[in-house]
């Protein structure tokens, strides 16, 4: 409040230009600069040349940021939008579980479905909860349901793990 007051002004048109310029990707719901008003998908999801049998389901952005950063998976994304929390009883609200239902029903070709979600117990939980809910759909398609191998301590946000511990724990999936 004791400063400029051009400075707030300034603040709040940047916050409104930032929200102008970024969208949010209508198959993974990753967020994403536009290059123009029209875009509807990210850089990833656009990219036919992504392995499209494999979906890597993760809580947020920066999980998806950093494992295309340590760039040992080459298939497509999916962010849940949180964790389900053990003891809330109305977890649809949460995430999007309808969504990646959609998703995965629209997808003949999928053959993997990679759980990519922080070694927790709310993570843990999340996992169990979103292969009940996957049970029916994974089984009719035959697609196989993993999680990231224990290379990751427990506690660990991925958005913190080193490259080799991300390789690792993406080759000791389970």
């Amino acid at each position: 409040m004791s400063r400029n007051p051009t400075y707030s002004e300034n603040l709040s048109k940047m916050i409104l230009d930032l929200k102008k310029e970024v969208g949010q990707c209508k198959e993974c719901f990753r967020f994403f600069i536009l290059n123009n008003k029209k875009e509807k998908l990210c850089d990833i999801c656009a990219n036919v040349n992504k392995d499209s049998s494999t979906l890597m389901i993760v809580e947020k952005d920066s999980d998806l940021e950093s494992i295309k950063k340590s760039r040992v998976y080459h298939g497509k994304y999916f962010i849940l939008g949180g964790l389900v929390p053990i003891v809330e009883k109305t977890t649809k609200s949460r995430i999007r579980i309808e969504e990646l239902k959609q998703k995965i029903s629209k997808n003949p070709s999928l053959k993997e479905i990679i759980l990519a979600f922080s070694l927790s117990p709310q993570g843990d939980h999340t996992d169990s909860y979103v292969r009940e809910q996957l049970k029916e759909t994974v089984e009719k398609q035959n697609i196989k349901i993993s999680s990231l191998g224990k290379g990751l301590s427990t506690g660990t946000e991925l958005e913190y793990s080193d490259n080799d511990t991300l390789k690792n724990a993406l080759k000791n999936r389970q």
